[in-house]
């Protein structure tokens, strides 16, 4: 455990070491401000209804689901449980870029809230046109580098948004297939059986 610790303050201070640079300061600040970066979301919104339409409704629904079961998962979960104190407050000589937050520090929900949107996302427009590609994998570097930012602020060690990460993938992923067997197994089987008994019925 001691091992994994060192090389988490290791990897650390090889990101937060790095601020002093004006342009990548106020770069990571801006994302990891959701009020500063919202319009981000924003846009993406707006692609995805110009993409899928009214479709595009049910992708925005279940980014919010995934991001509440991450969210509470990652801040209302592991974070009392785990009880771990952020590195700005553990390490000295930390470069601290934002108000130092009082909760605890495992796991990120920043990087679990946007590893989750990433992860849904994904399932719907990986297998899509390129235009469709590029947008996914622009929302998941989007992902990580808010992750990233977590840590070159100075309020997250590498293993909290890692956790992060894991947490939000998971949470995607749970959400699309619970979305994905309802769909298939009560919406479509309903609709099926209605079609049956009544044959004039248009599909």
């Amino acid at each position: 455990m001691e091992t994994l610790y060192a090389l988490d303050v290791a990897l650390f201070r090889a990101v937060n070491d790095q601020t002093g640079v004006a342009f990548f300061d106020a770069f990571f600040v801006f994302l990891t401000k959701f009020n500063q970066s919202w319009w981000i979301a924003a846009l993406a919104a707006i692609f995805i209804f110009v993409r899928r339409k009214w479709e595009g409704v049910t992708v925005l629904l279940l980014c919010v689901v995934a991001i509440a079961i991450a969210d509470q998962t990652a801040s209302h979960l592991f974070k009392p449980l785990i009880q771990r104190t952020r590195p700005c407050f553990e390490l000295a000589d930390v470069h601290l870029l934002i108000n130092q937050p009082r909760s605890f520090s495992f796991a990120s929900s920043h990087a679990a809230n946007t590893a989750a949107v990433a992860t849904v996302l994904f399932f719907f427009f990986a297998r899509s046109r390129v235009l469709d590609k590029v947008f996914v994998w622009t929302m998941s570097l989007y992902a990580f580098l808010v992750g990233l930012s977590r840590i070159y602020v100075g309020v997250h060690y590498p293993s909290d948004v890692l956790g992060g990460f894991v947490i939000g993938i998971l949470s995607g992923a749970i959400t699309y297939g619970a979305f994905s067997y309802l769909w298939k197994n009560v919406i479509e089987t309903r609709r099926l059986k209605a079609q049956r008994h009544n044959p004039t019925q248009k599909t």
